[in-house]
């Protein structure tokens, strides 16, 4: 059977991890310790096994241990669909992130060929009552997981905007100028809407039908005035060059995909979900998290890696006993956080477990038992 995992780590001067080597089987793994003891340095670890940033959007020099700053690397063994990969991603002091497969050098773009990844950590929980920008930002990785493509689309979409904007800010007024970026914007930015939709109707379409544990949330993307209706490279150029005198005024593009919004509401209760209790919007954000990896699943060919941040520890005993089935039946590697080994119990010999220790600055990992 095809599978997607991580079947070895190496860390290197990585946050408070100076030198830790994992190996896993490719059963779930609970990771349990005190708070600031390096279990999310862990998971943060693996989510640069992907594209972007990571699941804390840290730039590389922040990621680089302290006080010896020598840079950092994360290396790792991968399976993916019955091929064999080994995987860098490291920066040295002062420098960028660079990607090395199979000893190679590689874009970053390429990483999301080979690993599909998703994470909920606990700055997620304010998705639903804060700015769009952050729901912007799940949709895009949401769509990313099904379509590598995605991130071309948005870097080049950026990229014209940016020099849009100046000449707006300059207050340019040669139209040839702008219809040129314009076309760039409207061609990348159709492709953008079209992903983003086609995903949502994925992630839609694979929800869980046991809603007491995992509620069914409808989704919907909204999208700025002006932003033309069908969302086609045509209607899309025509709708910047349109706003073109509104947009000098402003100094900035106003109507485009990146102006757009994720939308939920909580089907069961007909309730947006700004308006949802706190634990129904974290179990309401699970949902789509797992909806997500169970319709990729189907699209990729294998389910994708699970990186869930202490999220045990927000649900009764029998959410959890839900949450460990579910994954379970996925097949999915995922890996959990928590404070204690007995939030994860009911895993039994189903995960692997590691508890995490902090010494002076310094984390380090042992493999224990949930049994």
């Amino acid at each position: 059977m095809p599978r997607l995992a991580v079947s070895s780590l190496r860390l290197s001067h990585f946050r408070s991890h100076r030198l830790t080597e994992l190996a896993f089987d490719g059963r779930p793994v609970a990771i349990f310790g005190p708070n600031g003891a390096g279990k999310t340095n862990v998971l943060e670890a693996l989510s640069l096994l992907s594209p972007g940033r990571g699941l804390r959007r840290a730039a590389p020099d922040e990621i680089a241990r302290r006080p010896e700053a020598l840079g950092w690397k994360v290396r790792a063994d991968v399976e993916s669909l019955h091929q064999f990969h080994e995987v860098e991603t490291l920066a040295e002091a002062g420098a960028s992130r660079s990607v090395v497969i199979d000893g190679k050098l590689a874009p970053q773009a390429s990483l999301g060929r080979i690993v599909r990844m998703l994470w909920l950590v606990p700055a997620m929980d304010r998705l639903w009552t804060e700015g769009a920008e952050g729901r912007r930002r799940f949709l895009d990785r949401m769509t990313l997981s099904f379509e590598p493509a995605h991130a071309e689309a948005v870097l080049a979409y950026e990229k014209a905007m940016r020099e849009r904007n100046r000449l707006l800010k300059d207050e340019v007024r040669d139209a040839r100028w702008f219809g040129a970026l314009e076309l760039q914007m409207a061609e990348a930015g159709a492709a953008i809407k079209a992903n983003r939709a086609a995903t949502v109707l994925r992630v839609m379409g694979a929800q869980s039908g046991d809603a007491a544990a995992f509620p069914r949330a409808e989704l919907s993307i909204l999208h700025p005035e002006g932003d033309g209706d069908a969302g086609d490279a045509a209607d899309l150029a025509e709708a910047f060059a349109r706003g073109r005198a509104r947009d000098m005024a402003a100094g900035r593009t106003l109507a485009g995909p990146h102006r757009a919004d994720l939308a939920a509401v909580y089907a069961a209760k007909g309730v947006p979900a700004a308006q949802a209790s706190t634990g129904e919007q974290k179990a309401l954000l699970l949902s789509i998290v797992l909806a997500n990896a169970s319709a990729l699943a189907e699209d990729f060919g294998a389910p994708p890696i699970l990186l869930l941040d202490e999220v045990a520890a927000h649900f009764d005993a029998d959410r959890r006993a839900a949450l460990f089935d579910r994954i379970c039946a996925l097949g999915a590697q995922a890996f959990l956080t928590g404070t204690g080994a007995e939030l994860f119990d009911t895993l039994g010999s189903r995960a692997q477990a590691l508890e995490v220790t902090e010494t002076g600055g310094l984390s380090s990992v042992a493999e224990r038992s949930l049994e």
